[in-house]
């Protein structure tokens, strides 16, 4: 069994490399740009580029070569302590069969991002053991409003060393910052929710489901054995589509010995509201005796959490209470 390496925390005048391993910085507009960047020097970070980061394509990525390339360097650099993935998109797993595993065992520093990254973060965990995190992209730090709780937590996750008690945020948006910054629409957060009771510890897997999926049947999916998933979908998943692809799971070895279920909050397109996801997470009798908690602060609507792919978490729910405790990160 391989032993779970936790890269090292981050510091203030640490070096943090930002590469397009999924869609392009090309996409990025200078005035994002400019704010995460700002944010994150604020921090204490330096902060530098990939090579390949403004290269695009007419999938607004580009070739695997120079993602490959670019992850490669990163890992190789000493000085590097953190990657940040600039977006997600669509590609990141083909990148899976280039990647060079042993330099990323040996040379351990934090991945972060979100979405598309998910089929990387997982990977990289079921080859090496390095814990990779779910969390914020290079341009989720270049929202001008109401980015504290997602900041909060990168740094609770990334730069201190202690378990985090997860407390939901006041507020929430679905709405398209990138395009309007300072035309803001918050919901008020009614928190997470209870749809099976129990109690359970485990590793952290998941992320973005339906790329999840995308490791199903190939030597790049983790072993479920022991773990909680957590869980979120995007705006293409409508009720349908996440019964299917949680199915999906389901039918995977080891998923007999999952010890419970987070699912992040939903995009209001999605359709997926809490009657639909109750009826769907209630149909399935493989999830009859494990806790399934909803409504958490992560997925494609902000605020969000990072959280550690590979880390430990302990959950507990009933109809009275909902808790949940990230022990190791």
């Amino acid at each position: 069994m391989k032993t779970n390496i936790f890269p090292q925390k981050l510091k203030p005048g640490d070096k943090i490399r930002v590469i397009a391993l999924s869609r392009s910085m090309g996409l990025i507009s200078q005035e994002i740009q400019g704010i995460a960047n700002e944010r994150l020097r604020d921090l204490g970070f330096v902060i530098e580029f990939g090579n390949h980061v403004n290269e695009m394509d007419d999938f607004a990525s580009t070739c695997v070569d120079s993602r490959i390339q670019d992850l490669h360097d990163a890992f190789r650099d000493p000085l590097v302590k953190c990657i940040l993935t600039v977006i997600g998109g669509h590609n990141s797993n083909q990148l899976l069969e280039s990647i060079d595993w042993e330099l990323m065992r040996n040379n351990p520093k934090i991945l972060c991002g979100f979405s598309d990254i998910s089929a990387l973060s997982n990977a990289i965990f079921s080859k090496t053991g390095l814990v990779t995190y779910s969390g914020p992209h290079y341009s989720s730090f270049g929202q001008k409003l109401h980015f504290e709780f997602t900041l909060d937590h990168f740094k609770k996750c990334l730069m201190e060393d202690v378990p985090i008690n997860l407390q939901s945020s006041s507020h929430w948006s679905d709405d398209p910052w990138y395009i309007s910054q300072d035309n803001r629409n918050l919901e008020l957060n009614t928190g997470m929710w209870v749809i099976n009771g129990g109690k359970a510890q485990g590793t952290i897997l998941g992320g973005n489901l339906c790329t999840l999926n995308l490791l199903h049947g190939t030597d790049f999916m983790p072993d479920l054995r022991d773990s909680i998933l957590l869980l979120e979908d995007d705006s293409l998943s409508f009720p349908a589509n996440f019964d299917r692809d949680l199915q999906s799971v389901i039918h995977q070895p080891g998923f007999e010995e999952v010890r419970g279920i987070v699912i992040g909050r939903f995009q209001r397109e999605s359709k997926v509201n809490n009657t639909f996801l109750k009826q769907i997470i209630m149909s399935k009798r493989q999830l009859r005796k494990i806790p399934v908690i909803a409504g958490a602060d992560f997925g494609h609507t902000d605020p969000k959490i990072t959280f550690p792919i590979g880390g430990k978490i302990n959950i507990q729910a009933s109809e009275s209470m909902c808790e949940i405790e990230i022990t190791e990160h």
